[in-house]
């Protein structure tokens, strides 16, 4: 049950600390990443993914989910036929009616309303030079049009939002017209009127004297949202910049997806207001501090549905996001981790690093062993682990992002590492021929030998997938040294491979190629290889073999 304006009331008998905490400002959540964020290049969501994520969002707090556009296209109506029952309020986006028509005879409009969603979100012109120039209609027309718009979906029982489409624009060249749109939603009936910087050029201090002066001509900042693009790489400061002036509501992306840069990274903007200070001290949003973690498994599964690598500079959720390379910040670290942490990483889901590299000295070493499980007892041990780990970076290696290779260079210096099985030998042949359709297609078939408990054994593999497409040499290597390796056979069956990359490390005939690959198993874990040769395919067998060996390691 919400109280009024959708804030929870506070129920008698409340102890002084709810009470207080019932106290701040509420702040709400507006997501548009099955909308705006859909108009990210290469992004194509299907109905059933747009479920998934719908009830990810759901499940973390979001206030608002904004669906898509009803009969705009396939994809998006088929989804509110079948959407998912969710706590959010789910809203369905359009734009207003067209000028010479009644609110009630636009069909355009009346798809949007078929949704039957509680919520609807309507797109509207509030700078002059669009209204004339990209709709061809007078301004006056248009403001009749976002009126009758929101009042016909207020009369229909439905919560209205008016989205003002270029607003900062709008209000640098006629900021009374600007205006005027806002009133006109707001006078018909519209729960909120959200502020647009639909370009993503305006500057976070204009934003927020922007805002203030919205509200002091009598929007309450209470149904002022805000809806920010990343084009200078500041929707972020943006929004911040619109809460500190008085705007409530927050509209924005997981992973900061949309159109051209994207909108603002709710990835990045929630942790920030259940966080830090100022935010987390003067408001509450939907996602609390106990819901909070799991937002970094969040972002990645939508990574996963996208078939995107995640960025490991990302904020707060990113691989590299509390990863300390330093020397001098491991041994700090060790000591307090609040010396080079602006949070903990658990409070988002993620998790504390310290890489190995030809910049690490005994503390990350330590720290570093210690989080594998493995003794730092040994200091001639330690210093052979930092001089074979630097000798190795020298040659191209990358042990920083390649966390597993580290650890089985550590086993084997501690005399650690398991006889588990050995390479005897392995080809990889690639093949041009045609097909049955008379088209030369590529065909690469690899061949494995391993020795299992004295056992050799022969395994062979083409890169062919399911569907008879060649998905090149490494993907045949990789399913032939899976394939039969014994009594190890089970505990490797779960692994998957998420991402391979591949670097030059030198120019001209003498290059050196460095390859990092990515595995991931049934239990969640996520590890990183590394291989390196002037031959490609040796250096993709080397990090290969060494997920194997690792996951291997972790089951034995």
């Amino acid at each position: 049950m919400r109280g009024e304006g959708g804030q929870p009331p506070v129920a008698e008998g409340d102890s002084p600390r709810s009470i207080s905490a019932s106290m701040k400002e509420r702040l709400y959540l507006y997501d548009t990443t099955l909308r705006d964020g859909q108009q990210t290049q290469g992004v194509q969501f299907s109905a059933s993914e747009k479920r998934e994520i719908t009830r990810m969002l759901d499940a973390l707090g979001l206030d608002h989910i904004e669906g898509g556009w009803p009969g705009a296209n396939p994809t998006d109506s088929e989804f509110f036929e079948d959407a998912p029952a969710c706590r959010a309020t789910l809203t369905a986006f359009g734009m207003t009616k067209r000028v010479g028509r009644s609110a009630a005879n636009d069909d355009v409009l009346a798809a949007v309303l078929n949704a039957g969603t509680p919520s609807v979100c309507l797109v509207g012109k509030t700078h002059p030079f669009h209204v004339e120039t990209a709709l061809g209609v007078r301004v006056d027309e248009n403001l009749a049009a976002i009126r009758e718009s929101i009042a016909h979906v207020v009369g229909q029982g439905r919560e209205a939002l008016f989205d003002a489409e270029h607003f900062f624009d709008g209000h640098a060249a006629d900021p009374d017209y600007a205006l005027a749109c806002l009133h006109a939603a707001l006078d018909a009936g519209a729960r909120w009127v959200v502020l647009c910087d639909t370009n993503g050029g305006t500057m976070p201090a204009r934003i927020g004297a922007v805002v203030a002066e919205v509200i002091a001509a009598g929007i309450p900042g209470d149904h002022l949202g805000i809806h920010t693009h990343n084009d200078t790489e500041q929707a972020v400061a943006g929004t911040l910049a619109a809460i500190d002036a008085g705007a409530r509501q927050v509209q924005g992306t997981l992973n900061g997806l949309g159109e051209r840069c994207g909108n603002a990274n709710l990835t990045s903007l929630i942790p920030t207001l259940v966080l830090k200070a100022p935010y987390a001290d003067r408001f509450e949003t939907g996602v609390t501090s106990d819901a909070l973690p799991g937002l970094m498994q969040v972002s990645r599964r939508l990574d996963d549905i996208l078939n995107r690598v995640p960025r490991r500079e990302a904020a707060y959720v990113g691989a590299s996001a509390f990863a300390h390379k330093a020397g001098l910040h491991a041994s700090a670290i060790l000591k307090d981790p609040t010396t080079y942490e602006h949070v903990p990483p658990e409070a988002v889901g993620n998790v504390r690093i310290v890489p190995m590299s030809n910049q690490a000295g005994l503390s990350n070493l330590r720290r570093r062993l210690a989080e594998a499980g493995l003794p730092t007892g040994d200091e001639t041990a330690l210093r052979r682990i930092l001089t074979r780990v630097k000798e190795a970076e020298d040659r191209g290696y990358s042990y920083d992002v390649a966390q597993a290779s580290f650890e089985l260079v550590a086993r084997e210096e501690l005399g650690l590492m398991p006889a588990l099985f050995e390479v005897k030998r392995y080809r990889v042949t690639v093949e041009r021929r045609k097909n049955k359709y008379d088209r030369m297609v590529s065909l690469s078939e690899a061949v494995v030998v391993v020795k299992v408990d004295g056992v050799k054994k022969l395994s062979v593999s083409e890169s062919l997938d399911e569907q008879g497409s060649d998905r090149g040499p490494v993907n045949a290597l990789s399913k032939a040294l899976a394939k039969d390796l014994g009594r190890y056979q089970a505990q490797i069956e779960d692994m998957k491979l998420k991402d391979y990359r591949v670097r030059i490390m030198q120019g001209g005939t003498e290059a050196v190629t460095r390859v990092v690959i990515d595995h991931e198993d049934g239990q969640g874990r996520r590890w990183s290889t590394v291989g390196v040769s002037a031959n490609i395919v040796d250096a993709s067998f080397e990090a290969l073999l060494d997920a194997v060996r690792w996951k291997l390691c972790q089951e034995i």
